[in-house]
């Protein structure tokens, strides 16, 4: 079997760039998620803080 042949029927990267792949993804979804929650969270932690503030 030559070099090229062998290099072809090589399948044992392809589980990596699958898994970086579904990784890439899931990154994207939870950026979209914080993305989508910002105004919610920012509020969340003002009411936190002004009620640490008071006396």
């Amino acid at each position: 079997m030559s070099l090229f042949q062998r290099f072809f029927s090589d399948r044992s990267g392809a589980t990596a760039i699958e898994y970086g792949l579904i990784g890439g993804i899931i990154a994207v979804a939870i950026i979209a998620g914080f993305g989508a929650m910002t105004q919610q969270l920012t509020n969340v932690f003002n009411a936190a803080k002004d009620a640490l503030a008071k006396p």
